[in-house]
Order: structure tokens, then sequence, then C-alpha cells
């Protein structure tokens, strides 16, 4: 089409020019303009001519072209349609042969079912016959005896009762024997295993603690070139600090909760400023260091003043200030301290005895947990030996070392410091446990009710209070699952740690079913 156009434009053009040289030789010759234009005008009319033929050749060009393409594309649709034929032909094929294996089956099946009724009958015939047989020797026994059965089963049991009673009372002897022998091993394999059970929630619980970052870009800057800026922060606090895959976090790893603290209170302040590098480190975590103690200090002035206490050495109002950042099982050590410190002194109100020393007893009944992470010794040693140090009360510290029962109370105080420890410790939702230790104990009550034999599923529920357990009917039938229901919460009670109560259920369920057509 563009050849013929031009054809037509470059005839067109021709023409006009062909009629301006017309004009022109007009005033210079007719003759010669005339034949000038009949030459332009031949040329031109070639020219359109080879035009038309080769727009033409081109036409027939593209036809052919299409014509080819559309063929094949033809012939690619007839493959894939013989291609989904000889699939849908093989699919066909294995689903009658499986039809005839199916229908094959169920006549054997139903052979086997009728084979079963017989046997089932001919069995029920046989019972009943051998039942007749039982009835018969009972009565020719009863004969014989002179006793009826219900009066010989009673002089049997009798008789089997008085030879097994001492069997029995030498066996419970021998048994109780064997206990007390070990009593001590067993004691010391609990205690081992507990120790094993809970010794990585306690130490995750005691000793770490974590950091929210900005963005991940902020691990890098705090890692430092060749990992200086990381390096001058442990140096300068003294904690570990772990940087892994997950995102936007720093792990702060420390048994001292105060270096914790330091690192945690430097590093948000080192990402806030922006400027991390090792002298810039050194100078906020000096800053933070002189900050934290003058607020460990004025949490421990707070504290006094609010239960009501008198006067205190500076440096015990210090490690009370410190409790506020010791944690046991979720539980803050300065929050407890002070509930047991209020506990005590409503108790020693309602008593009639010195308030405000059972309270100051109360306050510092735990104040060895302040340096517990520092000094060698349980909190009550060292709770004892600080109080001991600032001059403390003797009732106050007698209630420090009583509180646990390590040694006997002297005084009422102690003993109601004792149940005001109690009392807050027990308290609905005072401690928690942490996520993978409260996966484990549900994980743990499954496994154990599931071990039993003729337990099919054990199912822990109203988050560990509960485990509902199924059995197999056709193997545990309804007196064995009281056997079963007791066993399970002695094992609970002997190998799983649990707060409260743990609620043990059985379900057998028998379901017969019949279709009608």
């Amino acid at each position: 089409m563009v050849s013929i156009t031009f054809a037509i434009f470059a005839g067109i053009v021709g023409v006009l020019v062909g009629l301006g040289i017309m004009i022109i030789a007009g005033k210079t010759g007719l003759d010669q303009a005339k034949v000038k234009s009949q030459e332009i005008l031949d040329e031109a009319k070639s020219r359109a001519e080879t035009a038309v033929r080769q727009a033409n050749l081109d036409g027939k060009q593209q036809v052919y072209d299409m014509k080819l393409k559309a063929e094949k594309e033809l012939e690619s649709q007839k493959n894939k349609i013989r291609a989904k034929e000889n699939k849908l032909v093989r699919q066909e094929d294995s689903l009658n042969f499986r039809e005839e294996n199916l229908a094959a089956k169920e006549k054997k099946l139903n052979e086997k079912e009728k084979q079963t009724d017989s046997k089932l009958a001919n069995l029920s015939k046989m019972e009943q016959e051998l039942q007749q047989k039982i009835d018969q020797q009972i009565v020719v026994l009863e004969r014989v005896a002179g006793l009826s059965q219900d009066e010989a089963k009673k002089e049997l049991m009798e008789a089997v009762e008085k030879r097994t009673e001492k069997e029995i009372a030498a066996y419970l002897h021998e048994k109780q024997e064997e206990a007390e022998t070990m009593a001590s091993a067993n004691a010391r394999n609990i205690i081992s295993l507990a120790i094993q059970r809970y010794s990585q929630e306690e130490t995750i619980e005691r000793t770490v603690s974590t950091v929210t970052l900005p963005s991940e870009e902020m691990k890098g800057r705090i890692i430092g070139r060749e990992g200086r800026n990381i390096k001058a922060i442990e140096q300068a606090t003294g904690v570990d600090l772990i940087i892994d895959d997950t995102p936007d976090i720093i792990t702060i790893s420390c048994f001292d909760p105060i270096r914790r603290e330091i690192a945690r209170q430097s590093l948000e302040i080192l990402m806030k400023d922006g400027r991390i590098q090792p002298g810039r480190i050194e100078e906020v975590v000096e800053k933070v260091t002189r900050e934290l103690d003058e607020t460990i200090l004025k949490i421990g002035g707070e504290a006094i003043f609010k239960l009501g206490i008198g006067r205190m050495n500076r440096e015990l109002i210090k490690l009370i200030g410190r409790l506020r950042f010791r944690y046991s099982y979720g539980q803050n050590g300065l929050e407890h301290s002070m509930e047991v410190a209020s506990f005590a002194g409503m108790m020693a109100a309602e008593l009639g005895l010195n308030q405000n020393l059972a309270k100051r007893a109360g306050l510092l009944h735990d104040i060895g947990k302040a340096v517990d992470f520092e000094m060698e010794g349980s909190h009550v040693e060292l709770g004892a030996r600080v109080a001991k140090k600032y001059g403390e009360n003797n009732i106050v510290i007698n209630a420090i070392e009583s509180h646990h029962g390590d040694t006997e109370p002297q005084d009422i105080i102690a003993v109601l410091v004792a149940a005001a420890d109690t009392l807050s410790a027990a308290r609905p939702g005072s401690r928690y446990e942490s996520m993978e230790g409260y996966i484990n104990r549900l994980e743990t009550l499954e496994k154990i009710a599931s071990e039993f034999d003729g337990v099919e599923k054990a199912f822990a529920i109203q988050a560990g209070r509960e485990v509902r357990v199924l059995v197999k009917p056709e193997v545990i039938d309804d007196i064995t699952m009281v056997k079963i229901a007791h066993d399970i919460r002695e094992k609970i009670e002997n190998e799983l740690t649990y707060p409260g109560q743990i609620k043990v259920t059985l379900i057998r369920e028998v379901r017969v079913q019949e279709l009608a057509r």
C-alpha cells in the first residue's frame, strides 16, 4: 500500500512539474516544452507501474506467509487435542481396571462376612451349650458340698483373706523398709532432675535482657569496623552482646542485672545519639552508671518512705533499690519485698505487735538477692550477713534466716514474715512461666498420660489445669479406667512441677452404628 501511494504521489508531482515546464516552455518554445513534458510523464508513468507491480508482489508474499503460519498453528492444536484424547483413553482404561479390582475385593469381603456370621453363630451355640454344662456342674457341686454358690464363694474368700493377711503385712513392711533405704537416693535423683529441668529457664530469666533496634542497619553500626564498637561496649559494661539472625533485636547476657541495665540504657542512648564509637561508648557508660546509682538510691528511699519505715543505713537503701532490677519467676524483687512488708505489717497490727519492725523485716527478708550474683552463698545467708553488718535488729535477722525454714523462728514477727512471703509468691498472677516452660509443661503432661497402655489420645486443656484422656474401649473397661486415672495422677505428681492443681479426666466412648437402607 505504501508503494502504491508513493507511485501515485510521484505521478502527481510529475504532472505538476510537467505543467510548470510547459508554462515556462510557452515563453521560450512550445515544442521543446511539449517534448520535455512528455518524457517526464512517460517516466512517471513507468515508475508508477513498477511500484504497483512491486506492491502486488509484496501483498501476495504476506498472504502466503500468514497462510503458512495459520496452518502450523492448526496442526499444533490438532496434536495437543490428540495427546489429550490419548491421555483420557489411558485414564479410562485405568479406571476400568480399578473398578474390576474393587468388584473382586467386594466379592471376597462378602464371602468373608458370610463365613464370619456362620462362625459367630456356631460360637454362640457353643457358648450356650457350655453355660448349660457349667450350670449343671454348679448344681452338682452345691448338692455335694451342701452349700449354695454365694455361701461357697464367701467361705473361700474368708479363707484366702486369712491366709494372705500375714503375707500382705510382711510384704508391706518389706516395701516400707526398701522405700526408706532408697529414699535418700530417690531424693537426690529428684533434685538433680529438677535442677536439669529448670536450670535453662531460670538461667535465661536471670541473665538475659533484650534491646529493640530501630532497623537492621543499626546492628552493623553497633558491631563497628572489625567489631571494635561491640568490643568496647562489652569491656565497658562487663556484659556479652549476642547479635544473631533475630530481626531488630540484640540480646544482652550477664548474671549481674545492674550491668545488664547499664548496658541496655547505654545502647538506647547510643542508638538515639547516632555517634557509636569507642570514645563515645565509654563516656555514655560512665554517665549511665552514675545516673543509675542515683536512681537506685532514689528507688530505695521511695520504697522506705511509702512503707513508713524509719531511718535506715544508706548502703541498705541502695541494696533495696537494686532489688528493682532483680526478678524471680517473673516477680519483681522490690515489689515482692514491699508486698511482704505490707502483709507482715497488717498482720502485726492485728496481733498488737510492732508494725514498723514487721514491715522492716518483711522489706529486708530477700535483701540477699541484691548481692547473690556477686557473692557466694544462698540469698538467706547473704541477707542475714548484710543485716548483721549494718546493725539491724535481731528479730529482723532471724526473720531473714527463717523465712524459708532454714532455721527456727524465734519471734512471732519471723513467722508473720514467712507467711507474708508465701502469700505474695502464691498470689495468682504474681509469678509467670516463660513461654518455653509453659509449652514444655503441656507437652510433658500429654506425654505422661499417653504412655499408659490402652490410651488412644491425651489433650492438655484449660492452660494445663486439666488433661483429657481418651482410652480404647475395646482394651480398657470401666473398672480399669479408675486404676489408670489413679496411676496418671501419681505420675504427674511425681514427675511434673506445676502451679495449682491438674484434673485428670478419662473418657471411654463406645459407639455402635447401623445403616438403614
